[in-house]
């Protein structure tokens, strides 16, 4: 039996966000008022103080510095191959020369 992941839009983070923030609430009592656990509105407290504007991008979206992070993780690793078969063709042709 599997459970569906619940979703929540980009608008209602941020009001329940600003529940705790603006209006006062406590995280424990905003998130048992909206149906969702603390630690969830914390996470998203979190996220939106560090992101700001970027936070919340949405499914299958990450923010430019994500994006970045990723293309350089990738070409990274592209690289470190390249750099492994020039080594062993170095070799291969050094010993070839002998």
């Amino acid at each position: 039996m599997t459970t569906k992941r619940k979703s929540y839009s980009t608008q209602f983070k941020i009001d329940a966000v600003k529940l705790v923030t603006e209006e006062g609430y406590k995280i424990s009592e905003a998130a048992r008022n909206l149906e969702i656990n603390p630690n969830v509105l914390r996470r998203w407290k979190d996220q939106l103080k560090v992101d700001g504007d970027q936070a919340f991008p949405g499914k299958g979206h990450m923010t430019p510095e994500k994006e970045e992070l990723d293309r350089l993780r990738k070409e990274n690793k592209r690289l470190r191959m390249e750099h492994e078969i020039l080594k062993k063709a170095a070799a291969f042709f050094a010993k070839e020369s002998m």
